[in-house]
């Protein structure tokens, strides 16, 4: 039978509520991924008005014959920055006042909409039946200031010229509420839930003080999730990393739902025990273990531990701890798609 969507499904997670049957999440799957799979070209680069249209039914039809509820599209802000590429290492545009006075701020807003707006209008017209987007403006206050100054620039920036490190973050904030406010206004009818991504960890702590994080990154955390929850919509965080000094401030200011998880830093039980009362919980399924596992131990070990989470956690949804990449393997990523719908059949005939 034709999986049917429902978006509604999905929902229940952000509202700590048991969905009706377990759904599947992903963060993301990148394109050369479900190329992959469906054996052909799925890449939206140069693409307008009708290839454009054409692609995301192809995507969407992906995400829907893999029986997910939603598929995650999300609008990338760092990706239109001039000067975009020190996120990935190196310095950015941006080391010191004169730069940052200089940096041409109030021509990013309309740099975003002539990028994505023709995205955002597509998915709008091919949206499946049941099916919708979850995500929005992609990238995220820490990740948007590593790109503009570079990580370890940025570090040096906080002790050498702390006035300047705090501007930078002000400054993204303003910029991230002007155009998450459009998002929310304008386009709400075609996300299910809003979501931010922004990785503030590594595998022993945060990629800075806590205290850091607490007075720079999380007031502009708050000034987003303020406009989602005023559009009537639910707000998803993304991080990866160890973050449980910060996990609290992050509930406290208004996030419905937390992703991303790796067995090396805390197995997924640790998550549910800490914060299963508070917030909805997506993931559960380390990212290594369904990259390098065969098919019949992948479906075993996700039949096993996505049963017991839907069973321990109130609000929650099953996939990775990450995303899909390009090099994770079919065989690990149909196997949990497989013991997924296998545990909603079991479910549906007692």
């Amino acid at each position: 039978m034709k999986f049917q969507p429902d978006s509604n499904n999905i929902l229940k997670v952000l509202y700590n509520q048991r969905p009706d049957y377990l759904p599947l999440y992903e963060h993301h799957i990148d394109a050369p991924f479900i190329s992959k799979v469906l054996g052909k070209e799925v890449d939206c680069a140069g693409k307008t008005g009708l290839d454009l249209i054409d692609h995301y039914k192809t995507v969407t039809e992906f995400w829907r014959s893999m029986t997910y509820d939603a598929f995650d599209y999300e609008a990338a802000i760092c990706e239109i920055f001039p000067g975009h590429g020190a996120i990935m290492g190196g310095n950015g545009p941006i080391q010191n006042r004169d730069d940052f006075e200089k940096y041409p701020f109030d021509e990013l807003p309309a740099l975003f909409w002539d990028a994505y707006t023709p995205h955002l209008e597509a998915i709008r017209k091919v949206l499946p039946a049941g099916m919708k987007a979850f995500g929005g403006c992609g990238y995220g206050i820490f990740e948007s200031a590593q790109d503009l100054v570079g990580y370890s620039s940025l570090c040096i920036m906080q002790c050498e010229d702390p006035e300047l490190f705090a501007d930078i973050f002000l400054q993204i904030g303003d910029l991230y509420t002007e155009l998450w406010t459009k998002m929310v206004n304008q386009y709400s009818d075609i996300f299910v839930f809003f979501r931010m991504g922004d990785d503030l960890g590594f595998h022993s702590n945060t990629l800075l003080d806590p205290v850091t994080i607490r007075e720079h990154i999380i007031p502009q955390y708050k000034r987003v999730i303020d406009i989602v929850h005023k559009g009537g919509k639910k707000f998803l965080m993304h991080s990866c990393g160890y973050i449980f000094e910060v996990m609290d401030d992050l509930i406290s200011v208004g996030i419905d739902a937390k992703h991303s998880n790796e067995k090396s830093i805390a197995p997924f039980n640790q998550w549910i025990e800490k914060y299963n009362d508070r917030i909805g919980l997506f993931g559960g399924f380390d990212m290594n273990d369904l990259i390098l596992n065969p098919y019949d131990t992948v479906f075993a070990q996700v039949l096993a531990e996505g049963t017991r989470y839907r069973k321990t956690a109130k609000g929650f949804g099953l996939g990775s701890g990450n995303s899909i990449p390009e090099y994770a393997s079919v065989d690990g990523f149909m196997a949990m798609i497989d013991a997924t719908n296998e545990i909603r059949r079991r479910e549906s005939i007692r």
